[in-house]
């Protein structure tokens, strides 16, 4: 067990001795992606360099994301481009973790989609059949719609839902519909609610899950974090050792208790959704659920622990 489990720890208030122990307390790190390493498709200040500095220490590098928008390779290319030494493989969305489910799983009808293409590009590399993506709108009222517009497939076997920014109404109807047969899977790619902006609110993929799940009656399988089904490529053929891996978020909810849920160790950063003023609230917390999002290390940002990481391997003092 860490030493720090659950402490939220500032890392930056550890002696450089502690901070070297620390390091050498992983092999493995999973990192979220926006909001720790890029903003708006920007590289924060310093998380390049931590994270080609852990690859260079021997660490074996995975980018976490929730973002069902883009395949692997797109998060490769942008990766990349911003600098990071990483590979495809070192990679795990929840546009191929779901199409990696469903693999698995031997399945073999059609998928009902209501999400992107990044969805359904993943599902074409693994043979699987699926609905296209893009505007699906109301036509007329609905009793118009229904007697004239409605057309449901026969050969439908899951529903898989992520962020679809062309949501609707009809869209609602045929998954519910199909969701009425018991053997039709339900799987949601993560329930992340919402993302704040500086002016608006952008509704997330758990809006349209939570929209399906009410009028189906369904609880879906939620393949992204915080659920372990995510890292089940890495989990299962034990790739990696649960307490030896760190990984790094800055969304307690989904990333630090995906932490938590797979017993790694967390270090949360202040450079995105959630704060240490947030901390202080799980802290102060009667519910036992919040006190599973309270990190075991913190950092105002990731690129704080470049000198640490670079004196750790130098000697010096920071």
């Amino acid at each position: 067990m860490s030493t720090y489990k659950q402490t939220c720890t500032n890392l930056l208030e550890l002696s450089n001795s502690k901070v070297t122990e620390w390091l050498a307390s992983f092999d493995t790190v999973i990192t979220d992606c926006d909001g720790v390493l890029w903003i708006y498709g920007n590289a924060l200040e310093g998380s390049v360099d931590v994270m080609n500095q852990f690859k260079a220490m021997g660490k074996k590098i995975y980018f976490c994301t929730n973002n069902s928008t883009k395949t692997r390779a797109e998060l490769l290319k942008k990766g990349l481009e911003l600098g990071f030494r990483i590979t495809e493989e070192g990679i795990i969305s929840t546009a191929h973790a779901t199409a990696a489910y469903l693999k698995q799983r031997k399945f073999d009808k059609r998928v009902y989609v209501i999400g992107s293409e990044g969805i359904t590009q993943e599902l074409d590399k693994v043979g699987i059949k699926h609905t296209q993506c893009g505007p699906d709108p109301m036509q007329g009222p609905l009793g118009e719609f229904m007697a004239q517009h409605l057309k449901l497939d026969t050969d439908i076997g899951a529903v898989v839902v992520g962020f679809d920014e062309h949501f609707s109404f009809p869209k609602m109807m045929k998954a519910a519909s199909y969701l009425n047969d018991p053997k039709c899977l339900f799987v949601a790619t993560n329930t992340d609610e919402c993302f704040p902006m500086p002016n608006m609110v952008v509704p997330g993929s758990g809006s349209f899950v939570k929209a399906i799940q009410t009028c189906s009656e369904r609880t879906p399988t939620v393949i992204g974090k915080p659920n372990p089904a995510i890292c089940e490529s890495l989990l299962n053929p034990k790739k990696i050792d649960p307490a030896r891996t760190l990984m790094i978020g800055d969304r307690a909810n989904t990333d630090i208790l995906l932490g938590f849920n797979c017993g790694f160790q967390t270090l949360l950063v202040g450079s995105g959704i959630h704060h240490l003023s947030d901390v202080d609230q799980w802290r102060k917390s009667k519910d036992p659920e919040d006190k599973k999002l309270i990190p075991d290390l913190y950092l105002p940002k990731l690129g704080d622990l470049l000198p640490a990481i670079v004196n750790s391997q130098t000697g010096g003092s920071y």
